[in-house]
């Protein structure tokens, strides 16, 4: 059982019933439609997604869930207008120096997935920091997706299999995986993706092959501890099969 209290309201959560994935992953979308609905500029969105994420990370903690993915920037986010882009990129610089200390101190071990080559040097070094920061602690893993594509992975995996002259006679999906940026850690259980769209966006689409995938129309600035409640009761009522027969069937 989890208490909250909103606005002078106390809110109970019962886990009892409630499957816990180890690993979810999250599309962090909307931010833009919030700031819209709201008359404000898309960068206030993008602050109110920043802020969010820190709510999010502790409902994590709460809920015992040992591994969170989240989509922070995609390859494919550089082909926006540059205001915005540089504005991410102030936000995501922001961040990284405001929150370090506490999620350190939460015991989040930070793990980068993607690659740092065409990012400002500057934010290279915030983020090498905060991964060398953090390497040993063990409460949760916090994978970010900064200048992540997953066609992008798959390709820069081939490229160090063929640098490393994998036989194709030896290649299987444990030694494929094993190239990933998620080496070492298991696939993500449950996906969600928030503001309603109903697709991957080129995540994780190796990984999530068997993942759950749970839409929401709740915009990423909202989406707090009860919608991530909302998504774990969703996700204890599936049938995961990965390819084979129901045993109810």
């Amino acid at each position: 059982m989890i208490t909250d209290l909103i606005m002078g309201t106390e809110y109970t959560l019962d886990l009892s019933a409630v499957k816990i994935p180890t690993h979810v992953a999250i599309i962090m979308d909307g931010n833009g439609r919030w700031a819209q609905a709201r008359g404000l500029p898309r960068q206030a969105g993008h602050r109110a997604g920043a802020e969010n994420l820190r709510r999010v990370i502790n409902a994590c903690v709460d809920f015992n869930i040992k591994i969170l993915t989240i989509y922070a920037f995609s390859t494919e986010n550089w082909s926006r207008p540059k205001r915005e882009v540089r504005a991410l990129m102030r936000i995501f610089a922001r961040v990284l120096n405001q929150e370090i200390g506490n999620l350190h101190q939460q015991g989040v071990c930070i793990h980068h997935l993607g690659e740092l080559t065409g990012v400002e040097p500057n934010i290279q070094k915030k983020v090498r920091d905060a991964l060398e920061l953090t390497r040993l602690n063990d409460r949760l893993i916090l994978n970010v997706a900064f200048n992540y594509g997953g066609r992008a992975e798959i390709l820069h995996a081939v490229r160090q299999m063929l640098a490393d002259g994998v036989k194709p006679d030896d290649l299987d999906e444990e030694l494929f995986s094993s190239y990933l940026f998620t080496h070492g850690l298991p696939d993500p259980d449950l996906v969600i993706r928030t503001s309603g769209e109903q697709r991957i966006s080129n995540f994780l689409i190796w990984q999530a092959a068997y993942a759950e995938f749970y839409p929401t129309p709740v915009l990423w600035p909202d989406f707090d501890k009860f919608a991530l409640y909302d998504a774990l009761v969703a996700y204890t009522d599936r049938d995961r099969r990965f390819g084979r027969v129901s045993t109810e069937d």
